[in-house]
Parts: structure tokens; C-alpha cells; sequence
């Protein structure tokens, strides 16, 4: 019976939503570069003990679905407690892989291998998302023989449950610079990401034991909370350097909790909040990581309701729009707390437009990450069901990072169309490129009918964005002089100038 009255619930929001929609839609204003990312985790126990076939058919009904939502970037998550769901040298697999640290999994399969794959068949972006420090969760009981708090006691700390690698300690420093070296030369990822745990989340009663290693590698720095931020500080810029030294188009994305600072702290450039803070809780910095260029995108996570009385999300927004503009922004997005609180001007809706809306209007802010993907897939407040229908209608490329590449590849070459099984395929051959920066690595396919003027910059055109080098088109989407126009994009999704086929 309470299911039933939620199911009926969420069916009167979507139909408000539909009813209510049209006026809105006429507003949006669609966007041919955009980041539309998701997180997937594993450390809420969602793959604990499946087989890698059931784990492989949950990933690609998740992979599928979000790629119908408009999701063009997957942010996974492959090491989080000092472990791996990869094949790794360095650490064990991961007890949230297959319910015990060090135990491999049945088959002989790289769950991140066949991530990086998966999305790029799907012209998806894959990013690799680590917790640095997190050395052991609250819930792991038991670790490995070759876990590093095992081998290494002494270079981590406990603190309210976890185990925490000791950021004082300049070979923990190296030892995760490492192994994300080691992540970004054998894998084909797209970007490096980590998230807010970097000194563990205040808790109270509990204190920091590293006295010893302020005394020992203090460089002369006075305040013990100056120098914890001096040593995130440095592994934020070691760990830049070391994924652009390894593969210089691998962005480097952290996500930070969503305050700063409060203004009663910092009063010329806090925000107008009332939570915890970065700089003086966790001891990051990211203003200066932004300031310094020490990462390619940033995803501060702004997971509360527009309204809320001590982290409201419209002051958060317009703040990092404001200060976090030298680097790409985009947004975190909690999915079920968008749908859970209404609207504060239409209270017969929930917070999703809104919040779009807000997005919309800030000048620094290029795209959004949602947590978490389960959330979409399920379409909890009929989110995904926008996403497809509304928002997210037509595919996007990713933003451009032009000081990283800013040269496009040359474009396609000999386009043709052929019939095949009833219907017809569209066929072009990759660019010539001989290196990372002019290689074509996914092509974009519009649409134009005939008579149309050829708008590449019209993201409504957009049909395909697919790691391919044919596109098939739909039968129903077949009328005489179609134009369909290809365009390739490289490693940092600069795109080429195009290549046109008329369809009689």
C-alpha cells in the first residue's frame, strides 16, 4: 500500500510537470558543449559478491539508460579505501568488488577495462575516481595482507573508524601519485578525478594524531592547520603533474564539498552559509588549486535544496560562479534531493527546473554531475524522464580545454551510404592524424533536411556522438535529400570541419 501511494505520488508530480513543462521548454536554451556527468560508486556495497557476468549486465543496463538520459561522462569509481576494482599491481581488489579485500574476482576480468571500453562504444567519457587518503572505511573489518595499512602502520592514522593515509608524510604523497601513474599509462581513461576526502570530515571527540609528523616535516610553517593545507597543497599539484606527464589530455576533475568558506570566517570572501568548510575543516584549498591551474575541472558538490537555511544552493551556485571561474565548473547535483523538495515558486513541482534554471544563468558553470547514476536509472521524480525528454534532449560535446590542445583534427574522408538489412548505413574513413593531438578518437553526426542551411553550432541537429565510423539511419528518419553531415573530434574535443553526404 505505501508503494502504491508513492508510485501515485510521483505520477501527479510528472503529470504537473508535463502539464506545466511547455512554457518552460520554449525557454531552454540548448547547449552544443556541455559536461552531463554521473557518478557510479561502489562503496555503497551496489556489486558486493555478484558474479562479473551480473555486474556486467547491471553496468550495461546503467550504461544504457544514462545514455539515453543525455550522459556523455561516467565518473567511476575504482579505488576507495587504498584498493581496486582494476588489476593492480600496487593494492588489492576491493572487498566492494567480491565481499573480501584481496579477493579476486571468478573470471578473469578488469572491471575498469571493461568500463573504458563500455563507454567509449557509447561515446561516453570514462574518469577514473579515486580516494586518495581514505585508507579504510567504517564498514571494512578486515584488510589484506598487502593492504599498506598492513604493511605500513606507522603512515596511517586511525580517526573515528577509518584509517586515513597520514597527507603529512611525503611518501604517501608519492605512493598515491603512483599509483594514479600507474592508473592513467595502462588504461584509456579520459580524466582523474577524486573526490572531498582529503583530511577525514571533522568528528567530535576525535583528534588528528600527527604531532609527530608536523614536527618532522613542519618547513618551518608555525600553525598546524597552515601546514595541513600546505600538504594537501602539494599532493593536489604532484598529482596534476603526474597524470599530464603521463598523458597530457587526461583531465584531472576534483570534487570538492560545497562551501568554501562562511563569511563569519572569511568575510570579504566567504559565502552567505553556515556549514562545514574546505579550507578550515578539511584543510583544502581549492580556490588556490583553481587559481593555480593544479586541476582541469572543478565539480564542488552543492547536494542541498534551493532554500536551505545554512547551505542554500542558489548562494552556493552564484558563489563558486563567481570565484571559481579559471577552471571548467560544474555543478553536483544530488538527484533525490532535487525531486524530494518542492519548488519555492511552484510548490506543485519539485526542485529540478529550478535548479536548471539557476545553472542556466551562471557564466562559469558548463555542466553538471549528478549523484548518482543509480538514482537516474531508477528515474526517481521522473528525473531521468526529463533528462531524455527535455533537458538533455540532443547529445552534447564535452567543453573544450584549449590550453591543454586547441588544434582539430583534419576531417573525414570518403563518406557513402549503403543499403543494408532493409535500411541504410552512412560509412566514412578516420582523418589521417599521427599523434594524441590530431588523432580522431568520435565523430559527431548531424542531421540537416533538405533544404537547410548546414548549422554545426545548432546543437538540435545533433543525431550521434559515437566512437564509430558508420551511423545507421533510422528508417523512419530516411527522406529524400537529407543531408547528414560528420565531423570528428579529437582526445580533447576539438572538432574538425565537416564532411557533408546528401541521402536521395
Amino acid at each position: 500500500m505505501k508503494t502504491m501511494k508513492l508510485q501515485i505520488k510521483w505520477l501527479i508530480i510528472a503529470f504537473v510537470l508535463l502539464i506545466s513543462q511547455p512554457i518552460h521548454i520554449l525557454a531552454i536554451h540548448y547547449q552544443k558543449r556541455e559536461f552531463r556527468g554521473a557518478w557510479i560508486q561502489c562503496v555503497n556495497g551496489q556489486f558486493l559478491e555478484m558474479t562479473p557476468k551480473q555486474m556486467q549486465d547491471t553496468l550495461t543496463y546503467q550504461l544504457d539508460c544514462l545514455k539515453a538520459d543525455g550522459i556523455n561522462a561516467i565518473i567511476f569509481q575504482v579505488r576507495a579505501e587504498c584498493d581496486a576494482l582494476y588489476k593492480s599491481n600496487y593494492e588489492p581488489w576491493s572487498r566492494f568488488l567480491t565481499g573480501r579485500q584481496g579477493q579476486a574476482p571468478s573470471t578473469n576480468w578488469d572491471p575498469l577495462a571493461w568500463m573504458v571500453d563500455q563507454c567509449h562504444k557509447r561515446g561516453m567519457e570514462i574518469h577514473a575516481w579515486i580516494n586518495p587518503f581514505r585508507a579504510k572505511t567504517k564498514t571494512t573489518h578486515k584488510l589484506a595482507a598487502n593492504h599498506i595499512a598492513v604493511t605500513h602502520p606507522d603512515r596511517v592514522f586511525a580517526y573515528d573508524g577509518l584509517y586515513v593515509l597520514n597527507p603529512g608524510l611525503p611518501q604517501n604523497r608519492d605512493y598515491i601519485c603512483d599509483i594514479v601513474k600507474d592508473i592513467v599509462a595502462r588504461y584509456d581513461i579520459d580524466g582523474l578525478h577524486i573526490d572531498d576526502y582529503f583530511y577525514p570530515y571533522p568528528a567530535a571527540g576525535q583528534a588528528i594524531n600527527d604531532a609527530k609528523e608536523f614536527a618532522a616535516y613542519n618547513n618551518g610553517i608555525k600553525d598546524i592547520n597552515d601546514w595541513r593545507r600546505y600538504n594537501v597543497n602539494l599532493f593536489i599539484e604532484q598529482l596534476y603533474k603526474t597524470v599530464h606527464q603521463t598523458k597530457p589530455w587526461v583531465k584531472v576533475g576534483i570534487s570538492p564539498f560545497g562551501i568554501y568558506r562562511n563569511k563569519k570566517n572569511a568575510p570579504q570572501i566567504g559565502s552567505n552559509t553556515s556549514g562545514l568548510q574546505n579550507y578550515d575543516d578539511l584543510y583544502a584549498d581549492v580556490l588556490l588549486w583553481v587559481n593555480n591551474g593544479w586541476l582541469d575541472y572543478c565539480v564542488p558538490q552543492l547536494y542541498w535544496q534551493i532554500g536551505h537555511k545554512a547551505a542554500d544552493y542558489e548562494t552556493l551556485i552564484k558563489w563558486w560562479n563567481r570565484y571559481c571561474g579559471k577552471r571548467l565548473l560544474y555543478i553536483g547535483e544530488d538527484v533525490e534531493r532535487s525531486v524530494k523538495f518542492p519548488d519555492i515558486n511552484r510548490p506543485e513541482t519539485h526542485q529540478m527546473s529550478a535548479k536548471f534554471a539557476l545553472r542556466s544563468q551562471m557564466a562559469n558553470v558548463k555542466g553538471a554531475v549528478l549523484w548518482y547514476a543509480k538514482a537516474v536509472v531508477n528515474n526517481v521524480g521522473y528525473y531521468g524522464t526529463m533528462l531524455k525528454d527535455y533537458y538533455w534532449k540532443y547529445p552534447a560535446l564535452q567543453p573544450k580545454m584549449s590550453y591543454i590542445d586547441g588544434k582539430a583534427p583534419k576531417k573525414v574522408r570518403r563518406m557513402k551510404v549503403l543499403p543494408m538489412d532493409g535500411s541504410a548505413v552512412l560509412f566514412w574513413t578516420a582523418p589521417k592524424g599521427t599523434n594524441w593531438k590530431n588523432q580522431a578518437v568520435k565523430y559527431v553526426v548531424y542531421k540537416f533536411e533538405h533544404g537547410e542551411k548546414i548549422d554545426i553550432d545548432n546543437p538540435t541537429k545533433i543525431v550521434d556522438i559515437t566512437a564509430n565510423t558508420f551511423y545507421k539511419i533510422p528508417i523512419s528518419k530516411i527522406g529524400n535529400h537529407t543531408s547528414y553531415v560528420v565531423t570528428a573530434l579529437d582526445r580533447l574535443n576539438n572538432e574538425s570541419k565537416v564532411r557533408k553526404i546528401i541521402v536521395k
